[in-house]
């Protein structure tokens, strides 16, 4: 490259994934298609109880089977397999009971392991846990968590029902209350959800000597390293971790589970390599839930619709046990429920419930989509009270955008935003007022299939850190991310991120920040993650993270790798480091751009290592570890509008637009898959998905013939677009967009229902909003009306 040639820069390019190529193929290497010599295939034997005692359990005819080599109940392992581990003890007095990878004496949900089997072909081990004869005892399952917490309740644990209570508040609330023109109420379900992703859970571990190594489809391979070591004692340094390519998580794998614990722990006992690879049906039970909470809400307003105060009082359930950061994924809500909006006082309280259930804990958005639709659901509700528009209500109360930096109510600092601007977007693109002309006219014409508008301007908080943060929410970890730069010979670049991905394009938009930050090509980037010997260090990925802290530790490492460059560069030009200035990945003599090194020459010198000066080392190779200061705050406006049919409760999305203001955008491709993605989950939420159980604590949705997860041809087309406002917290300026479209999505869809059923005396749905919910809704509320 001549001086006077200026490359166009990388971030902003919509590249093609470079994942994609082997991804789409299936050129790659999931962790099921991984096959070592001598392996031996796993199957597990679950619980068909939500609670009961294990009188007993007899493996003989198993153990006999054909090509079965060994068969094991929890009283095999009882000595070694430890308590799989909770990260997040979120108060002094939580109760956090002994989880137990295998069960011993007690099941305590449907779905628990209770026996494995070890065969020469998956086929095998699965037929043999036929023969397993296990003895119950059924127990009382506790499945309502109100109920869980009275006097006389069945316990999931000897200590009870109640895992914690965390308060929090700012404020008088007291004083926000008194003589309030307007209070609202309101008690809203968040329901229960199973995580689906493409790829099943799956693990392989392998001892060398005394030293393992372990594949599996997971978003936290450096986590898991740390756990492993810590539940079987095994040394941290004696264990290797690796994800291979992964199929999506969603939060379903960040997570340490049981079956990763007891492959490590057979592949030692056997001294042979394991491998265990999940059904769909086996996956509903077995895998962690999400959501599922009770939210009792009130708001305090005035005349005008100025809100005045808010108290939330949550109880989520936490399933029959504290898995890796299940007591915490509420408490990220704790600081969102008043999302956007000023007010005089905020007061948040949590109760932690066990029942006899599969385990809660991370699932898409964690936390901030449950208080998104809270807070959402009640604007829209305080609207309806005072007879306004809901949108004027919001901009009423909203952050605007020259009060930026903002220190709001919950105690966070939002750095920048424009809801107006995303807002008016939002509302072009969408022909809001055309669609309000609509709706009043198919009111006024009593017509039966109705119209609603469903609104949802939303920020949440991602770039899951600080560490300080962290540390003083009780979290056991840090929220810093690692990475490296490693300089070639010949000006190629690999670099090595401790940022695990799962589906999010990581290899695509770091080389696009590296080819900018140094002046390289994309293709000559390669970037390495997801292997704990190659990557040593890293927090992985979660609370879309990745770009705002792993992004921020590249173009720090890339920093470093460019002051080592002015070096060599100095003594290869014969001037003075001071003299030099960095230019489209050259350092040239300040005012003679065409004297000048290019990063790649600075690279073979470095290489032959002739003529350095003295003490300089011959490497530009650099790593960075970085712990922002503060969150990042995405933010947008979507806006739905649904047709609702009152005879038949059939509800369909006519129109969904997503305005989203995620600061600077490094690949509008990338971008924009993930807002689809995510608008996808939230309207699934809204529309299709629960986890239902019956009264016998049975999972009756454990498979996906039950379990209603809408295809592409459910869903309808999605209308987006951005706006920018620069983060001010990093120097890409970007912010998160991982969880978002998650976020916004569900109270948009939920709210447009209502809106139409408002002519009727309806305030809520109960979610998954099926035909048949919103039908009874419309009752319901004819019935109350007439008896009034």
């Amino acid at each position: 490259m001549t001086a006077t040639e200026i490359p166009a820069l990388e971030v902003g390019k919509a590249r093609q994934r470079k994942e994609d190529a082997r991804l789409i193929t299936g050129q790659t290497n999931w962790t099921d298609n991984i096959t070592l010599p001598g392996l031996l295939h796993v199957a597990f034997l679950r619980s068909p109880h939500a609670h009961a005692r294990i009188a007993s359990v007899d493996l003989s005819a198993a153990k006999e089977a054909s090509g079965v080599i060994a068969a094991y109940s929890g009283a095999d392992f009882a000595a070694e397999q430890g308590s799989l581990p909770c990260a997040w003890p979120v108060t002094p007095d939580i109760v956090i009971p002994e989880h137990p990878s295998m069960a011993v004496d007690t099941v305590r949900y449907g779905g628990e392991i209770v026996a494995a089997v070890v065969a020469r072909d998956r086929y095998a081990a699965a037929d043999a846990l036929e023969l397993i004869d296990v003895t119950y005892e059924p127990l009382e399952p506790v499945l309502d968590m109100e109920a869980a917490l009275a006097a006389g309740s069945p316990k999931v644990h000897e200590a009870g029902n109640k895992s914690f209570t965390w308060p929090f508040g700012q404020g008088d609330l007291d004083a926000a209350f008194r003589d309030a023109p307007v209070v609202i109420e309101r008690t809203y379900r968040q329901q229960r959800l199973i995580p689906s992703a493409m790829e099943p859970r799956a693990v392989v571990c392998a001892q060398t000597g005394d030293e393992f190594t372990m594949w599996t489809s997971t978003q936290i391979p450096h986590v898991l390293r740390v756990m492993l070591a810590l539940v079987t004692g095994i040394p941290e340094h004696k264990l290797r971790v690796i994800a291979p390519d992964v199929g999506g998580g969603f939060g379903s794998k960040l997570q340490v589970t049981a079956e990763e614990v007891l492959a490590l722990l057979l592949a030692r006992k056997l001294g042979r390599p394991v491998k265990w690879t999940e059904s769909r049906s086996e996956g509903n039970v077995a895998v962690h839930h999400g959501r599922d909470q009770i939210q009792r809400l009130r708001l305090a307003a005035d005349d005008d619709g100025r809100i005045r105060g808010l108290d939330v009082d949550l109880l989520a359930d936490m399933g029959a046990y504290l898995m890796l950061v299940t007591p915490g994924v509420p408490l990220l809500g704790a600081f969102m429920f008043n999302a956007i909006y000023k007010m005089d006082a905020y007061r948040f309280s949590c109760t932690g419930v066990f029942t006899t259930k599969t385990p809660t804990d991370a699932y898409r958005g964690a936390g901030r989509p449950e208080a998104t639709y809270a807070i959402e659901h009640l604007l829209d509700d305080l609207a309806a009270e005072l007879e306004m528009d809901p949108l004027e209500l919001r901009e009423r109360n909203w952050i605007k955008h020259e009060e930026f930096p903002y220190t709001t109510i919950a105690g966070l600092t939002y750095d920048s935003g424009n809801y107006e601007a995303a807002t008016a977007e939002a509302k072009r693109l969408f022909h809001y007022d055309e669609l309000r002309s609509e709706q009043y006219e198919r009111v006024s014409a009593g017509t039966t299939v109705r119209l609603g508008i469903g609104i949802s301007t939303f920020t949440e908080m991602c770039g899951l850190a600080p560490s300080r943060v962290l540390g003083s929410l009780a979290y056991a970890a840090g929220g810093w991310e690692h990475a490296s730069i490693r300089m070639l010979p010949t000006g190629k670049v690999e670099v090595v991120t401790g940022s695990s991905a799962h589906g999010q394009g990581h290899e695509t938009a770091w080389s696009q920040i590296v080819a900018d930050q140094l002046g390289v090509a994309f293709e000559d980037v390669r970037v390495l993650h997801g292997d704990t010997a190659i990557s040593h260090k890293g927090m992985d990925t979660y609370g879309s993270r990745s770009l705002v802290v792993g992004g921020t530790a590249l173009v720090n490492a890339c920093d470093k790798v460019r002051q080592k460059a002015k070096v060599i560069a100095a003594a290869m030009l014969e001037v003075s480091a001071d003299d030099l200035e960095w230019s489209d990945g050259r350092w040239a003599v300040r005012g003679d751009p065409d004297q000048g090194k290019s990063i790649g020459e600075i690279a073979f010198a470095a290489f032959a290592a002739h003529n350095l000066p003295d003490g300089v080392e011959p490497s530009l190779d650099s790593d960075a570890t970085y712990d922002p200061d503060n969150f990042s705050f995405p933010h947008g406006t979507h806006l739905c509008a649904a047709e609702v049919d009152t005879e038949t409760g059939q509800v369909r999305i006519r129109s969904y637009v997503a305005v989203d203001d995620v600061g600077v955008v490094v690949n509008p491709t990338i971008v924009e898959g993930q807002v689809h993605g995510g608008i996808a989950q939230g309207i699934a939420q809204a529309l299709y998905e629960e986890a239902a159980y019956d009264s016998s604590g049975n999972l009756v949705t454990a498979s996906l013939a039950d379990y209603l997860i809408p295809s592409a041809a459910d869903l309808p087309s999605f209308t987006t677009a951005r706006t920018t406002t620069p983060s001010t917290l990093n120097p890409l300026g970007v912010k998160g967009v991982g969880e978002a479209g998650t976020i916004a999505s569900t109270p948009a869809v939920v709210n447009a229902i209502v809106d139409a059923l408002r002519p009727f005396g309806v305030h809520d749905v109960p979610m998954p909003c099926t035909p048949e919910r919103v039908w009874r809704a419309i009752q319901e509320a004819r019935s109350e009306g007439a008896a009034q």
